[in-house]
C-alpha cells in the first residue's frame, strides 16, 4: 500500500464513510507533529550533550572560585585539541558504520616520527609532510583492507594498532624531546582573545579542521554519501553511490587527523614517547558517541563531538579542582556517561522506529 493511500483521512471527500473533521483528521495532524518531533530525535542527544557540559560547567563554577573564569574554559580547547582532532577523524569513521581502533597509536607514531626526524637534522615543513602523508596512507591502507577483503574494521585497525605502536617501539623505547626552534616557537606562542584570555596555535588548528570537517559532511556529495552508507550500504550501493570511495575516504581522513593529532600532541609535549596516548583512543570514541553519532552510523555531527571532547575535558577539571578525588574517577564517570548515552540512543532509534 503506497504511503499516500495508507495516511489518506477518511474524512477526505470520496473516501466512504468519512466524516470531515472527524477522528482520522486528528490523526493525521498528530501524526504530524509526532513526524515534526521524531524528524528532530537526532538532535536530542547533541542537545543532552551541551545541556550535560552547561550543567557540569555552572556546578562546577558555584563549587570554586575561578572555575568560571574564561581561562578556565579556554583550556579546555588547549589541553583537548590533539583529542578534538582525534575525535573528528573518528567521526567520519562511525558515520559509515566502523571504527577505528588505531588512531591513539598513530598519534603516537605521529608524534615519534616528527621527534625523530627533528633530531636527526630533518626541516620541520618536511617533517610536516611527511607525517601527515604517513597517517593518511596508513588509514588509506586499513579502508582499502576493509572494503574490498570485506574484514571486519575491528580487526583490522586493531592489527593496526599494534603495528603502529610496535613501530613506535622501533624507533625508540625512550623519549626524544624536541629541540627544534620551529616548533619550540610555535609552542610557546599565545594569541591573546582579551587582557585575561589566551589560546594557542594548536587551538585554531583543532577549530579549522574541525570547520572544514563540517562543510565536508554537511555541503559536499562525498559527506551525503558517509551519511548514506551510515544509514544502509545497501540502500546507497543501489542508488549508485561511490560508497567504496565514502568507506575507504573516512579511514584515509581518520588516519589523516590522527597524524595531525601527533602534530599537535608532540607540539604540546615537546617531545616523542612510544607510550604517548595509551587508550587515547577509547576517548575518541566516546568523545563521539557521548556526542551524539550512532555507533551503528548513519547519524551524528562533528560540533557534537567536540561538545563530547568538552565533556570529558570538564570532568577533568572538575576532579582537579576537587583536589581529593583520584584521576580514576575520569574513567568511572566517562564509562558512567557513555551507558547513558547509549541507551539514550537506543531510544532514540526505536522511536524513529
Amino acid at each position: 500500500m503506497s504511503s499516500d493511500l495508507r495516511h489518506r483521512p477518511t474524512g477526505a471527500p470520496g473516501v466512504p464513510g468519512g466524516v470531515p473533521g472527524g477522528t482520522a483528521a486528528r490523526d493525521a495532524r498528530g501524526h504530524g507533529v509526532r513526524g515534526w518531533v521524531d524528524a528532530r530525535s537526532r538532535f536530542v542527544p547533541v542537545v543532552a550533550t551541551l545541556v550535560l557540559f552547561l550543567v557540569m560547567f555552572a556546578t562546577g563554577s558555584v563549587r570554586h572560585e575561578n572555575f568560571g573564569s574564561p581561562q578556565v574554559f579556554a583550556n579546555l580547547f588547549i589541553d583537548n585539541a590533539h583529542l578534538i582532532v582525534l575525535a573528528v577523524g573518528m567521526t567520519f569513521v562511525i558515520l559509515t558504520g566502523g571504527i577505528d581502533l588505531s588512531v591513539a597509536s598513530v598519534l603516537a607514531l605521529s608524534a615519534m616520527v616528527a621527534a625523530a626526524g627533528l633530531e636527526a637534522g630533518w626541516s620541520a615543513p618536511l617533517v610536516v609532510v611527511l607525517v601527515l602523508v604517513m597517517g593518511a596512507t596508513f588509514g588509506l591502507l586499513q579502508g582499502l583492507v576493509i572494503h574490498y577483503l570485506d574484514v571486519q574494521p575491528f580487526i583490522v585497525t586493531l592489527a593496526g594498532l599494534f603495528l603502529a605502536r610496535g613501530l613506535c617501539y622501533v624507533i625508540s623505547t625512550d623519549a626524544i624531546s624536541i629541540q627544534d626552534e620551529t616548533f619550540r616557537a610555535v609552542a610557546g606562542t599565545y594569541y591573546p582573545l582579551t587582557d585575561a584570555v589566551t589560546i594557542t596555535p594548536n587551538v585554531l588548528v583543532a577549530l579549522v579542521v574541525v570547520v572544514v570537517a563540517v562543510v565536508v559532511l554537511h555541503l559536499t556529495r562525498f559527506g551525503r554519501t558517509i551519511y548514506a552508507v551510515g544509514g544502509g550500504q545497501a540502500s546507497a550501493t543501489l542508488m549508485g553511490l561511490p560508497v567504496a570511495r565514502a568507506r575507504v575516504g573516512a579511514y584515509a581522513i581518520s588516519g589523516l587527523c590522527a597524524a595531525i593529532s601527533g602534530l599537535l600532541f608532540s607540539i604540546y609535549s615537546l617531545s616523542g614517547y612510544s607510550l604517548t596516548a595509551l587508550g587515547l583512543e577509547l576517548d575518541a570514541i566516546a568523545a563521539v558517541v557521548i556526542g551524539g553519532t550512532l555507533l551503528s552510523g548513519g547519524v551524528g555531527f562533528v560540533l557534537g563531538s567536540v561538545l563530547g571532547v568538552l565533556v570529558l575535558g570538564v570532568i577533568q577539571t572538575l576532579i582537579s579542582f576537587e583536589g581529593t578525588l583520584s584521576s580514576w574517577w575520569t574513567r568511572i564517570f566517562v564509562g558512567a556517561l557513555l551507558l547513558v548515552f547509549v541507551v539514550l540512543q537506543r531510544v532514540v532509534v526505536r522511536r524513529r522506529r
